[in-house]
């Protein structure tokens, strides 16, 4: 992680509601993908993977402080760890809603205990869709201009803050949100 998003990390651990909002922000796309191909149908059925998403921001913005800087990995993995407890959580909340006494489950493990192993489980098939993606990004990559590869290179690679991208760009930081927001969409638009 830069010096500039260790900052942000520090920043946003002693409270900072502007650091936690810009770092949930930078991590948003990655969660909202985390948690869609992680949802069960199960839970579906109850309730979308946007509102899992909100409940694993609420719980990032009230227990930020307990998170430890170790490095834009570390936050990644700690971040997807609560989006898994909550879609273990939520998954059990659901179950307990419509749980029988008169149902005897066969099972040692619950669906919910079971979305936590198999979140934790690398696959070859998966591993192979993460090739897939990761060669459908550069290729949609390859397809912006130079102008939407460095701000999105600024952004998510070298973890640059929008005060910073603004200062580079000589606009403001709205402009270079709105900037990333369109590079973003013109990005998934060339994603296979």
């Amino acid at each position: 992680m830069s010096d500039a998003s260790q900052e942000l990390v520090q920043r946003a651990s002693r409270g900072d509601a502007l650091a936690v909002d810009e770092l949930l922000e930078r991590h948003l796309p990655g969660l909202r993908k985390y948690v869609r191909q992680r949802i069960s149908p199960t839970l579906l059925a109850k309730e979308s993977s946007s509102d899992v998403v909100q409940s694993v921001c609420r719980e990032v913005l009230q227990g930020f402080e307990g998170f430890e800087y170790r490095g834009e990995a570390a936050f990644r993995n700690w971040l997807y760890q609560a989006a898994v407890r909550k879609l273990v959580d939520h998954l059990r909340y659901h179950e307990a809603q419509k749980r029988d006494v008169r149902h005897v489950r066969s099972s040692s493990l619950s669906t919910a205990e079971f979305a936590l192993l198999a979140s934790r489980i690398h696959t070859p098939s998966a591993d192979a869709m993460m090739r897939e993606e990761i060669a459908s990004l550069e290729r949609g990559f390859a397809r912006l201009s130079d102008g939407d590869q460095q701000i999105l290179r600024w952004i998510y690679v070298e973890g640059l803050t929008h005060a910073k991208v603004a200062e580079r760009l000589e606009c403001t930081e709205v402009s270079s949100r709105k900037q990333l927001s369109r590079a973003l969409a013109r990005l998934a638009r060339h994603i296979e």
